[in-house]
C-alpha cells in the first residue's frame, strides 16, 4: 500500500490544495480527516479556479475516490451547494466518488448562531473565527451532545436528539446573547431534507479504507487548517477546534498509524495568517501589501485579507518535528519575484535571550522578536521554470538555506498557481511504498 499524510506547516493557507491536487494524479482514493468549511483549498485548473471547502480536492480528477472522514464536522447545506459548483466544472459527483462517514459531526444552525454572537460578545479580544459554527459543533462533540450524519437519515431519531438538545441551545441564544431561538420543526423539516439528498454518499469511512488498504491502493489524506492552528499544539487559544497535525489522519479517517508511510508537509516560500494570533514575521508595510496583492492573499471562506510576513523557518522546523514529515513542497515561490531583498527568521529574541521556538504563553509570545537571516532577491520570473538547476541563483540560495535549517529534503517546488507550474524533485508516492 501507499500512503501519503499532506499537512500545512504554518498557520493554513499554505497552499494544500494545488499539492493534493497534483498527487491525486497517483492516488486511488482522497481522505480528508479533520476541520469544516472553514478550510477553502483553491484550486487553478485550464485557467479557472475552483474553492473547494468540504469536498477532497481529489474530485477533480475523474478515477479518484474521495472520503469524508469522521473526524470532518460537516455542514450539509454547505456540501450540497458545493456538489452542485462542481457541476458547473463538468464534474458529476456520484455516491461512488464521494463517501462522507456516519459518523461525522453535523454543522446546525444553532452551532453558527452561537459561534457569530460568541466573537461578537468578545469584541477587541476576538479570536477571527470564520462564524461558519466549527468550533461549537466540535463542542457538541466532546460534550456528547452532537448530532452525527446517520441521525438525518433517521427523522425520529434526528427529533429525540433535537428535543434534547434545543432547551439548553436556546437558553443560551435568547438569554445569555439575546438571539431568537431556534425552532425545533424549521431544523427537523430542513435537515431531515438534507439526510434524504446525501443518503446516497453516508456510509463507514473506516472500513472503505481497510478494503482500499488491503488492496494496495495508493491513498492521500489531506489537512485543512496549518499545525500552528492546532488545538493541541498550536499558538493557543488562536487556534481552530480540532487537531490539524497528522497523527490526527488516523483518528479522524479511522486507521491505525502503521498504515501511514510517508508525510509531507507544506511550506509557503513566505508566511501568512487570518484571523488574531501572534505572528512575529508579519509585515505591516509595503513588502507585506506586496506579498498580499502578488500572492493573492485573501481567505478563500471570508474573502479576509491575509496578514503577510517573512518565512519563519522556526516555526516550519516545529512542525517537522511534530509531525515527523518526511519531506516539504515549497509553494509561491514566485510570489517573491521582484523583491531586493529576502529575509527568513531562524529564530526569536525573549526577553533579552534567544530562543528557536515559540514560547506556550500568550504575553511572552507576543514579546518575542525575530532573529533574521537576509538573502538577496531575484527578478527573473520562475513561471517556466521546470528544473531546480534552472532557478536563478539567489533562488536556490534561499531554498537551500532553508532545506538545511529544517533538515529535511525539499520534494516539489511550486512556481505558479496552475498544476503544471511545478518543480518535482521527487514523487512523495515513490518513497510511501
Amino acid at each position: 500500500m501507499s500512503t501519503v499524510v499532506v499537512i500545512g506547516t504554518q498557520w493554513g493557507d499554505e497552499g494544500k490544495g494545488k499539492v493534493v491536487d497534483l498527487l491525486t494524479a497517483r492516488a486511488d482514493y482522497v481522505v480528508r480527516f479533520q476541520g469544516g468549511n472553514n478550510a477553502g483549498h483553491t484550486l487553478v485548473v485550464g485557467g479557472r479556479k475552483i474553492i473547494l471547502h468540504l469536498t477532497p480536492s481529489g474530485i477533480l480528477h475523474p478515477g479518484t475516490v474521495c472520503l469524508i472522514g469522521n473526524g470532518v464536522v460537516v455542514d450539509p447545506k454547505v456540501l450540497l451547494e458545493e456538489l452542485e459548483r462542481l457541476k458547473d466544472f463538468g464534474v458529476v459527483v456520484t455516491p461512488e466518488r464521494l463517501v462522507v462517514s456516519a459518523y461525522a459531526h453535523v454543522i446546525m444552525p444553532y452551532h453558527r448562531l452561537l459561534d457569530s454572537a460568541r466573537e461578537n460578545r468578545k469584541g477587541q479580544g476576538r479570536i477571527g473565527t470564520t462564524g461558519r459554527g466549527i468550533g461549537p459543533c466540535y463542542e457538541d462533540k466532546v460534550a456528547r451532545t452532537g448530532v452525527r450524519m446517520h441521525h438525518l437519515l433517521n427523522e425520529a431519531a434526528l427529533r429525540r436528539r433535537l428535543e434534547e438538545i434545543l432547551e439548553e441551545k436556546n437558553f443560551l441564544l435568547s438569554h445569555y446573547y439575546g438571539q431568537a431561538p431556534v425552532v425545533l420543526e424549521d431544523i427537523l423539516r430542513e435537515y431531515t431534507d438534507y439526510g434524504r439528498r446525501l443518503a446516497p454518499f453516508v456510509s463507514d469511512v473506516s472500513t472503505r479504507l481497510e478494503e482500499a488498504l488491503k488492496s494496495h491502493k495508493a491513498v492521500l489524506f489531506e489537512g485543512a487548517q496549518g499545525t500552528h492552528l492546532d488545538v493541541d499544539h498550536g499558538t493557543y487559544p488562536f487556534v481552530t477546534s480540532s487537531n490539524t497535525v497528522a497523527g490526527n489522519a488516523c483518528c479522524g479517517a479511522g486507521i491505525g498509524p502503521t498504515a501511514i508511510r510517508h508525510v509531507l508537509g507544506i511550506m509557503k516560500a513566505y508566511t501568512t495568517r487570518v484571523g488574531g494570533g501572534p505572528f512575529p514575521t508579519e509585515l505591516s508595510d509595503q513588502i507585506g501589501e506586496h506579498i498580499r496583492t502578488c500572492g493573492g492573499e485573501f481567505g478563500s471562506t471570508t474573502g479576509r485579507p491575509r496578514r503577510c510576513g517573512w518565512l519563519d523557518l522556526s516555526v516550519v522546523k516545529h512542525a517537522v518535528r511534530l509531525n515527523g514529515l518526511a519531506s516539504l513542497a515549497v509553494t509561491k515561490l514566485d510570489v517573491l519575484t521582484g523583491l531586493p531583498r529576502l529575509r527568513m527568521a531562524v529564530g526569536y529574541r525573549c526577553q533579552g535571550t534567544v530562543i528557536d521556538r515559540l514560547p506556550p504563553e500568550m504575553d511572552r509570545m507576543e514579546q518575542c522578536e525575530p532573529v533574521y537571516e537576509d538573502f538577496g532577491g531575484w527578478e527573473e520570473d520562475l513561471g517556466q521554470v521546470r528544473r531546480f538547476e534552472d532557478l536563478p541563483i539567489a533562488a536556490r540560495r534561499y531554498l537551500e538555506a532553508a532545506q538545511d535549517y529544517l533538515g529535511i529534503p525539499f520534494s516539489i517546488i511550486s512556481v505558479g498557481p496552475g498544476r503544471e507550474q511545478t518543480i518535482v524533485l521527487q514523487d512523495p508516492f515513490s518513497r510511501a511504498s
